[in-house]
């Protein structure tokens, strides 16, 4: 899991340096497919219950699994969430960020930096002995203290020898609830959150979610091991994806 995160994490850092005005969503989607193959994995999203693409590629008011296209072309004070999943030997890791294209909005910028701290925050608490509650109560305290809403009907998951895999990992909910943390636990942790409601409604493509009231949404990701020392992010690149 851990060389299908390198994969993964590597691939993500690629695509985020490529974002700027101009680029349309098939371009990030091209680049990809065909990095993927390079690195030898496989793309996880590609074919699943019949997606039709390596990416998921979510521009502004699109939460999750927006499809990426020719005719999707980046515009500068837009965010693009870029969700990407690849396996390695039949063991998965999936990860997601939202990448700024040029220069943002400052309450943009809050709610980009508001979800990734999210995400760290949900991280800290992946440890032996917690609760799988203490992981999804620190997104919704995180994020609903900074006057923003965690988007309720998409969770994140298990994963391992395949893409989702129980338990599923809500964004919201009470501490100390839920099934004990053990070592050798992988979860996928993804904070999703809007600037608006936290309701959401899936376009006629019937893959991609939208806020229901039109605002923003922004999405971020890890793959996460449980270990007795603690969150290994297993698709972090730096620091051998040690948790600060």
């Amino acid at each position: 899991m851990r060389r299908a995160g390198l994969v993964v994490g590597t691939i993500l850092d690629e695509l985020r340096q490529m974002v700027r005005p101009g680029l349309t969503t098939m371009d990030l989607e091209r680049h990809a497919a065909r990095r993927v193959a390079e690195l030898g994995a496989e793309p996880a999203f590609k074919g699943y219950r019949g997606y039709p693409c390596v990416l998921c590629t979510s521009v502004n008011e699109e939460v999750v699994h927006g499809i990426p296209s020719e005719r999707r072309r980046l515009r500068e004070g837009d965010i693009v969430s870029i969700d990407f999943g690849a396996s390695v030997d039949g063991y998965f890791a999936d990860a997601a960020l939202t990448v700024p294209v040029g220069r943002i909005r400052p309450d943009l910028e809050r709610l980009l930096a508001v979800t990734r701290q999210a995400l760290e925050q949900a991280i800290a608490q992946a440890r032996v002995g917690r609760r799988l509650g203490d992981i999804s109560h620190a997104v919704q305290d995180w994020v609903e203290q900074r006057g923003f809403a965690v988007v309720r009907d998409l969770v994140g998951h298990g994963i391992g020898t395949a893409m989702h895999e129980p338990p599923q990992v809500p964004n919201f909910g009470p501490p100390g609830r839920g099934p004990e943390l053990r070592a050798g636990m992988t979860l996928a942790i993804e904070p999703m959150v809007t600037a608006g409601t936290h309701e959401v409604r899936t376009l006629e493509d019937g893959w991609t979610v939208v806020t229901a009231d039109g605002s923003y949404a922004a999405h971020f990701e890890h793959t996460v091991a449980i270990t007795d020392n603690g969150p290994w992010i297993l698709t972090r690149l730096e620091a051998d994806g040690a948790q600060e």
